[in-house]
């Protein structure tokens, strides 16, 4: 069931709903910024938008949680979760990922769209998430995260390269529920 929350004063309500083929595109062309210009994500060639389809349809197709933040039918950002690693053991455990459209940072985006998610991934049987942050000095999404209840419980020193400099991970974990 899609959610209503507003942005940061002065603009539209945003609406979050799940996401479907149709956004394979516009969720391509949100994620190619933060490849080819930001940290969070150390993948180095933007995927096209048949690829983000087949993770869409991939995500969708176990029963997990895709959404899509979007304003007067414009996608804002995105948000999904899917099972840590693909060991029957961490069947409750999900990693969460949230990307925000270039030019929306810091308007209440990636919140709503988390804010959403928990209770998703939770409805999903999903009982642990878990955040792998790329760049330690990604201020914003660690700022979000802990906001939202995430504790940061370790860190890979240097495991990526991306802009001629080495790079952290960040692990930040969250209870979703018994």
């Amino acid at each position: 069931m899609p959610s209503t929350p507003s942005l940061s004063p002065r603009t539209e309500p945003v609406v979050i709903r799940p996401a479907g083929q149709a956004d394979a595109g516009p969720i391509a062309t949100i994620y190619a910024h933060h490849v080819l210009k930001g940290t969070g994500t150390f993948e180095i060639t933007p995927p096209a938008a048949a690829e983000i389809g087949r993770r869409i349809a991939l995500v969708l197709g176990r029963g997990w949680p895709w959404l899509v933040a979007e304003c007067e039918g414009r996608p804002l950002g995105y948000a999904y979760a899917a099972q840590f690693r693909d060991r029957e053991a961490y069947a409750e455990t999900c990693e969460v990922s949230v990307y925000v459209a270039h030019g929306m940072q810091g308007r209440g985006v990636g919140r709503a769209l988390m804010q959403a998610l928990l209770p998703a991934a939770r409805a999903a049987g999903f009982r642990e998430m878990v955040a792998l942050v790329g760049d330690s000095a990604n201020a914003a999404s660690l700022a979000l995260h802990r906001a939202l209840g995430f504790r940061e419980t370790g860190r890979l020193i240097a495991v990526g390269r991306k802009f001629g400099r080495p790079l952290d991970v960040v692990i930040l974990q969250r209870t979703l529920g018994d």
